[in-house]
């Protein structure tokens, strides 16, 4: 089998696998048709495919007749952001985020920075699969690729959103793990401007990935040892393109992905209220927050371009997903992991009061989550199958995205990995063995 992911995030894969140059090459032909052979951005991460991508990629925009702009390594929030600033039609992320190496991925924004929604990334698809492309003329291809500096517009953005001097005054010491990923080049240059003591790991771009870009508790280990012998105020880590944070405390523990968002809520709300936007998936300490200021939660499918939409539509004041993607929306409606340091050191900056303490704050509940591998042939039939397996039981339930099953004492959420080919299962309950309950009730379903 090998798997080649296409949907809401863009088209992923394995490198040498399902993920070709070829496929590069088709895929962004297709984008330069789509926004009419005009002006796009283009970034990647470190991981090795990048190099071999980004050439297949430019050579595809500029036979469309593109202006293409190289925006070299770099997060890809900077990439949204510099589309914006550089007037583009639209950009292209080259990265697969929190996969591991071999992994690669190209990502689609529009115009205005946020990723392609629903529709358009359906309109591309099609283009794709008709396989007519824009074809520029010998004499009217663009002899030349423009490289631009989007980190710096990137921070620029950071200092206006934020009080930079008040957080400077605290001369904070911040541990980070940047996985060897683009924010080695974004975040310990913001966290010094910031007046940070910066106690960095893994910021080498040129290195490879120490261990896997997802930034969970299973892989903060070395973070943690950081953060303890550098008696720092907060550790960071980052996955490998700057859109999900991962937190460990002044303690040294680490915190689950999923204590992110309420976290930043919590700081978010003290100061200004409104609806805070999630996905159907995420924690219920969410609504805890939520109710503790008299706000709104919307729930959406699985999905940054849901998030972005929906904060656009209500006004929303943050949005987030419990992978550890947080939005500010002064930056953008898009998950920024150094946005969401901003808003966290300055919280810590204005109160004398730890991350520990913030955290302890949150209700407990206990969330556990299980990933079942299926052949991408087979996901929507499995789906189906537990669809009917819990008609039948007459259990409540919700299909925003996939399966969410209703209980008094928890939840239990069935869906199709956006960026895998592979079913995630994810249990949520205030006790740990009900957790474990549900947990075992799902799996047993999800492989009848």
């Amino acid at each position: 089998m090998k798997p080649l992911k296409i949907g809401i995030t863009g088209v992923r894969g394995v490198v040498g696998e399902a993920f070709t140059p070829e496929l590069a090459v088709g895929f962004a032909q297709a984008f330069g048709t789509y926004l009419d052979g005009e002006r796009i951005v283009v970034c990647r991460d470190t991981r090795p495919s990048g190099p071999m991508v980004h050439a297949a990629v430019c050579s595809g925009l500029l036979a469309a007749g593109c202006e293409v702009i190289d925006l070299g390594i770099c997060p890809t929030p900077s990439l949204q952001l510099a589309t914006k600033q550089f007037k583009a039609a639209g950009g292209i992320a080259i990265t697969a985020g929190h996969n591991p190496s071999k992994w690669n991925a190209l990502k689609f924004v529009r115009s205005d920075g946020l990723y392609l929604n629903a529709t358009q990334g359906e309109e591309l698809l099609d283009i794709f699969h008709q396989g007519e492309f824009l074809k520029a003329g010998w004499n009217e291809i663009k002899t030349t690729v423009d490289t631009a500096d989007a980190i710096g517009l990137h921070i620029e953005a950071l200092q206006s959103a934020f009080d930079v001097e008040t957080i400077r005054s605290r001369k904070l010491k911040v541990a980070v793990d940047c996985c060897n990923g683009s924010c080695a080049l974004l975040v310990p240059q913001w966290l010094e401007l910031l007046g940070c003591e910066v106690l960095a790991v893994n910021d080498d771009p040129s290195a490879p990935f120490p261990h896997s870009p997802e930034p969970t508790p299973n892989t903060m280990a070395q973070l943690r040892a950081v953060v303890k012998a550098g008696r720092a105020d907060v550790g960071f880590a980052h996955d490998a393109d700057g859109e999900r944070l991962g937190i460990v405390t002044d303690l040294g523990e680490p915190l689950p992905e999923e204590l992110t968002l309420p976290l930043a809520a919590t700081i978010r709300l003290e100061h200004r209220v409104g609806p805070v936007v999630t996905n159907i998936s995420t924690s219920s300490r969410i609504d805890h927050v939520a109710r503790r200021f008299g706000v709104e939660v919307i729930r959406t499918p699985v999905g940054q371009p849901f998030i972005s939409e929906a904060m656009i539509e209500h006004d929303a004041v943050l949005g987030g997903e419990g992978s550890g993607g947080i939005a500010v929306p002064e930056i953008h409606a898009t998950h920024d992991s150094a946005a969401a340091i901003g808003l966290i050191l300055e919280r810590l900056a204005r109160q004398h009061e730890s991350i520990s303490q913030l955290a302890k704050q949150l209700p407990d509940v206990t969330m556990l989550k299980y990933n079942v591998e299926v052949e991408p042939n087979r996901l929507y039939s499995v789906l189906q199958t537990f669809r009917m397996l819990v008609e039948s039981e007459r259990l409540e339930h919700d299909l925003t995205d996939g399966i969410k099953v209703l209980f008094g004492d928890g939840w239990v959420h069935v869906r199709a990995s956006n960026t895998e080919s592979m079913i995630r299962i994810i249990v949520e309950a205030q006790e740990e063995g009900r957790a474990e309950d549900l947990i075992n009730w799902a799996r047993d379903r999800v492989r009848k």
